[in-house]
């Protein structure tokens, strides 16, 4: 089975739009919609995120994406830190995961945490 799509909700959009803007760049995706309601990212032509407005403060989650490199993993981490994010799992191994998981985490501006991973 493979991912289609993600959407979620945000309490500060420009801000959102923002981090992910440099957060995303290292694994190849970028800003494909932007209105006063949401914004898209994505790869090919096809949207792979949807972020949209919300007034009230949005639940949080984790959301994983898959790297072709530990270079990969390691751009994101470093531009989703200067874009704003906070470290939540600076890159590596993850041998409780299982041998050769190698990844980082980030939380966004929402709190929401945001991995890349490379197996």
């Amino acid at each position: 089975m493979k991912f289609g799509h993600i959407g979620f909700s945000v309490h500060d959009l420009q801000k959102s739009k923002e981090f992910y803007e440099e957060a995303l760049i290292p694994i190849g995706l970028s800003l494909t919609h932007e209105s006063n309601e949401q914004v898209r990212f994505g790869k090919d032509g096809k949207t792979m995120l949807y972020i949209h407005a919300r007034t009230t403060p949005p639940s949080s989650f984790h959301l994983a994406f898959e790297a072709e490199s530990h270079e990969e993993v390691d751009a994101f981490y470093a531009a989703a830190l200067a874009a704003g994010g906070t470290d939540h799992g600076a890159p590596g191994i993850r041998s409780d995961y299982s041998p050769t998981y190698y990844a980082a985490f980030v939380l966004d501006p929402n709190g929401h945490n945001i991995e890349v991973v490379c197996r």
